[in-house]
């Protein structure tokens, strides 16, 4: 395990782990509620009808591949639109404000960096959200498969435009590169200048000599002490100046890494998933919705992706959640489909047992069911999507010596002020603008739950390792009102990210 810094011994180790993982697991706990809520609003019967009707013409299978791939896109996309503002938010810092030795480590760059990376995550959510709610209840399933589709088609030139921006924003923002290359030019010329300075003292000393003159011991000395401290002085700003600059390319260069790969994550990572909602539910329109050969398709298709992906020789981080989301899309189907054949089940022993019930009342239940469970799965599996790419941003930086701290206390921090926020703005974010707002705040919850957990294997010894899982998971199931199979799920989830490397 590498040493972290914050504490010495095993027992103190313990006690401050326990600590910064009841702080992040506090956090997740928090958004239980709230998303339960907005959960529980989205699956009342006033709401659910637009998705019922819809099971007749895109089939079981096509409704939860449709849901799960467009509530995955929503969680990816406001990931992303929060990751690279974050990051245009502290390349502008890194410029503007590094410009000085003292100013290497800002603790306003990782400041203002949370505060945009969660502001718009949050508000990405909440506008895709809405969007989502007003296709679905103006348009239809239909609709919002052309809207995936849409999107999906859009994305790779999004790609290039967004690289390009970036590139075009990096050229603009020169100005700390451009004052550190003033300050290094500055200190070149002021030793060349004491340099000449001593050379004419030497030359004017030789000739008093030769003409017979003489120096004062008392006056030589302390010249040459004050030349002596110039040239320490010099030598300490040239060190400062450089390790300044070496620290802001680092810094950009991590930046830039981080901007590429999520653009890259944007654009391909939720086209396996949509390929497989566009086919499943195109088969739903043509008459195919009910019909076994969509299962057999859904499964070789699923199958030939995952394939094609895992073999690759340039394995990239948008190809492993691209096929997580294709495998959850996938079993968001099953779930979907499986909920309708309880009912059928459940009518089967209730015909057994003398009690009848017409195919239509047995036909309303099976679609009511199906589209109960394609929303709560859906739902579930974004929220564990959020937490999970939260946490890949929350454990580098702890990995990158950000600050277990600064990163833990203050994305919870946020976190606890973006719920807040989006509780009172609730009325005007409607029940979609709510529940991707909602999805933004537990996206903040996981940079802190992942910086938890990267802390956890950080620790010199196994008890701060184990007060840090402590800690965190107390911390979730106390706030979160002891809902252990949530919090089981959820917990292990942000594990694995925070411990993944994506760059």
């Amino acid at each position: 395990m590498a040493q972290t810094k914050l504490a010495r011994g095993p027992l103190m180790e313990a006690a401050v782990g326990f600590a910064l993982g009841a702080v992040g697991g506090c956090v997740l706990g928090a958004t239980e509620d709230p998303v339960d809520q907005i959960l529980s609003l989205m699956t009342a019967p006033e709401l659910l009808k637009p998705v019922v009707e819809e099971v007749r013409t895109v089939g079981a299978l096509g409704l939860g591949t449709l849901i799960g791939a467009a509530a995955l896109t929503t969680a990816m996309t406001s990931v992303v639109a929060g990751v690279i503002l974050a990051a245009a938010m502290s390349s502008v810092f890194v410029a503007t404000r590094s410009c000085g030795p003292s100013h290497t480590h800002p603790a306003g760059l990782w400041a203002s960096a949370g505060l945009a990376g969660a502001f718009g995550t949050t508000l990405s959510g909440a506008t895709l959200g809405v969007a989502v709610e007003w296709i679905v209840r103006n348009y239809g399933m239909v609709g919002l498969l052309w809207a995936l589709s849409i999107f999906t088609v859009l994305k790779p030139p999004l790609h290039f435009v967004l690289k390009l921006l970036w590139k075009q924003g990096q050229a603009c923002c020169t100005l700390g590169s451009v004052d550190l290359a003033r300050e290094r030019n500055q200190i070149e010329i002021t030793e060349v200048q004491q340099r000449q300075r001593v050379a004419v003292q030497v030359e004017q000393r030789i000739l008093m000599l030769e003409n017979g003159g003489s120096v004062s011991g008392k006056e030589h000395k302390t010249t040459w002490e004050s030349e002596r401290r110039q040239r320490e002085e010099l030598e300490r700003r040239r060190m400062e100046s450089e390790e300044a600059e070496m620290e802001q390319r680092t810094i950009q260069d991590w930046i830039n890494t981080v901007v590429v790969k999520h653009v890259d994550f944007l654009a391909f990572s939720g086209i396996p998933m949509t390929v497989v909602a566009i086919v499943t539910s195109g088969l739903g329109v043509f008459g195919y919705g009910g019909h076994q050969s969509v299962l057999i398709v859904l499964l070789i298709l699923v199958a030939v992706i995952a394939y094609l992906l895992l073999k690759s020789s340039d394995f990239k981080f948008w190809m492993l959640v691209g096929c997580m989301g294709m495998l959850a899309t996938f079993v968001i189907a099953m779930l979907t489909l499986h909920a309708g054949q309880v009912v059928v089940t459940t009518a089967m022993r209730m015909h057994a047992a003398g009690r009848n019930q017409s195919r239509e009342i047995i036909g309303a239940r099976m679609n009511q069911q199906s589209s109960l469970e394609a929303l709560n799965a859906a739902f579930f599996v974004a929220k564990l999507c959020q937490l999970g790419l939260g946490a890949t941003v929350g454990g580098p930086l702890v990995r990158r010596a950000a600050g277990e701290v600064k990163v833990i206390v203050g994305a919870a921090l946020v976190a606890v002020g973006l719920l807040a926020g989006v509780e009172v703005l609730a009325p005007a974010l409607g029940e979609g603008g709510k529940a991707g707002a909602l999805l933004g705040v537990v996206g903040a919850a996981g940079v802190s739950v992942g910086a938890a957990s990267a802390v956890a294997g950080r620790w010199s010894s196994w008890a701060g390792t184990l007060g840090t899982v402590a800690g965190l998971v107390t911390g979730a199931l106390a706030m979160g009102r002891w809902h252990i199979v949530n919090i089981g799920l959820q917990v292990p989830v942000a594990y694995v990210f925070a411990m993944t490397n994506p760059f």
